[in-house]
C-alpha cells in the first residue's frame, strides 16, 4: 500500500482535497493535478511539506503533462471538471472541453498501462426525470439543446459512456461514481452551490436567496461520507466496470434548507425568492426532487450515510466563520 501511486486530477478541488487528505492518511503516495479553474490551491498547500505528496497546477487537457503523470501512477481518481451550474452556464464551452476531451485523455493514457480509473459523474446525467429514487440503470430525460444548463448531463454521460466503452473493449479496469449533491468544509458557493451560499449570506446579514419558489427538493450528503463510499469502492474486488451512486437519501426542500441554515447560524437575513429567469438566464429549467437510489453501493460495499443534514450544516458554519 505504502509503495502505490495515485494521480488526483482536479484534487484541489473540494471533494478532490478532501480524497486526497484521505489517501495521504492511510499511507498512499499521491500527486495532484488542477488546473485551479474551480478549484483552490489553499485547499491542498498545507500538504507541501509531505514527502508522499506532489502536484502539478496544469490542465487535464495537456497530452504531455498527462501522460507523464499517468505512466507514473497506479491507480486514477478522475475528478477534473467543470463544476456548478453557474460555472456551466457561463463557461459553456469550457466545461464541455474539459469535461469530454479531459476525460479522453486519462482513459487513454490510461489504457496503455491498463491503469485502473475511477471516473467522477454526476447526478445531473439523470435529467429531469421525475422518476424517484433515480437507480443507475434508470432512462434519462433531458431538454433541448438549445438549453445551456443540459450541456454539463450531456457531456457527463458522454464521459460515462466512453469509461464503460473502454472496459468493455479494451478490458480497462474502470469504475463510475456518480455524486449527488455533496457539501462539507472547503465548499465554495461561488459556482451556485446552495448550501455554502446559505450559509454565506446569512452570516453576512444578506439576503438568502432561494431560486424559484423553494419547494424543489434535493438530497446532501456529507463530504466524509462520501469519501468513505469512495474509498470503499477503491478497495472492493466487486465494482470493475459499475456505476455507482453515492449521496444521501434524505430528501429536504430548498425553503426548509435555508430556514435551517438561518436558524443554526442565528442570523437575522431575510429569505427572498428569486425567478431562475433572473438567477440564471431565460429559459432556464431545474428539477423539482433529486433522491439517489442507493441501493447497489450498499449492497456492494455496505455504504451507509452517517452524518445528518444540520451537522452537514454546521460543519460549512464552522469552517466560514474560521
Amino acid at each position: 500500500m505504502a509503495s502505490k501511486k495515485i494521480l488526483v486530477t482536479g484534487g484541489a478541488g473540494f471533494i478532490g482535497s478532501h480524497l486526497v487528505e484521505r489517501l495521504l492518511k492511510e499511507e498512499y503516495r499521491v500527486h495532484v493535478i488542477d488546473d485551479l479553474s474551480t478549484g483552490n490551491f489553499d485547499n491542498i498547500a498545507y500538504l507541501e511539506g509531505d514527502s508522499r505528496f506532489a502536484y502539478t497546477i496544469d490542465s487535464v487537457l495537456d497530452m504531455d503533462v498527462m501522460e507523464k503523470l499517468i505512466d507514473d501512477c497506479d491507480v486514477i481518481f478522475h475528478l477534473a471538471a467543470a463544476v456548478g451550474v453557474e460555472y456551466v452556464i457561463e463557461s459553456n464551452l469550457k466545461s464541455m472541453q474539459i469535461n469530454i476531451r479531459g476525460t479522453e485523455n486519462v482513459l487513454e493514457l490510461a489504457n496503455r498501462g491498463k491503469k485502473k480509473v475511477f471516473v467522477f459523474s454526476s447526478s445531473e446525467v439523470y435529467g429531469k426525470s421525475s422518476e424517484v429514487p433515480f437507480g443507475e440503470d434508470d432512462d434519462r430525460i433531458l431538454g433541448p439543446t438549445t438549453v445551456t444548463r443540459w450541456s454539463y448531463a450531456a457531456s457527463k454521460a458522454v464521459d460515462e459512456m466512453m469509461a464503460l466503452a473502454y472496459f468493455r473493449e479494451k478490458k480497462l479496469p474502470v469504475v463510475i461514481v456518480r455524486l449527488f449533491n455533496t457539501c462539507g468544509p472547503r465548499q465554495t458557493g461561488k459556482y451556485g452551490m446552495v448550501v455554502p451560499r446559505f450559509v454565506k449570506q446569512a452570516l453576512l446579514g444578506d439576503h438568502m436567496t432561494v431560486y424559484g419558489d423553494g419547494s424543489q427538493s434535493r438530497c446532501f450528503a456529507s463530504v466524509f461520507d462520501v469519501i468513505d463510499g469512495i474509498m470503499g469502492l477503491h478497495d472492493s474486488d466487486d465494482v470493475l466496470g459499475g456505476v455507482f451512486n453515492i449521496g444521501n437519501d434524505q430528501e429536504v426542500k430548498i425553503i426548509d434548507l435555508a430556514k435551517q441554515v438561518k436558524k443554526l447560524t442565528g442570523s437575522s437575513s431575510p429569505i427572498e425568492f428569486v425567478p431562475y429567469d433572473k438567477a440564471y438566464m431565460r429559459g432556464f429549467e431545474d428539477m423539482m426532487r433529486r433522491v439517489p437510489d442507493l441501493s447497489r453501493i450498499r449492497e456492494t460495499i455496505g455504504y451507509r450515510p452517517r452524518v445528518s443534514l444540520s451537522e452537514i450544516i454546521q460543519s460549512v458554519i464552522d469552517y466560514y466563520r474560521t
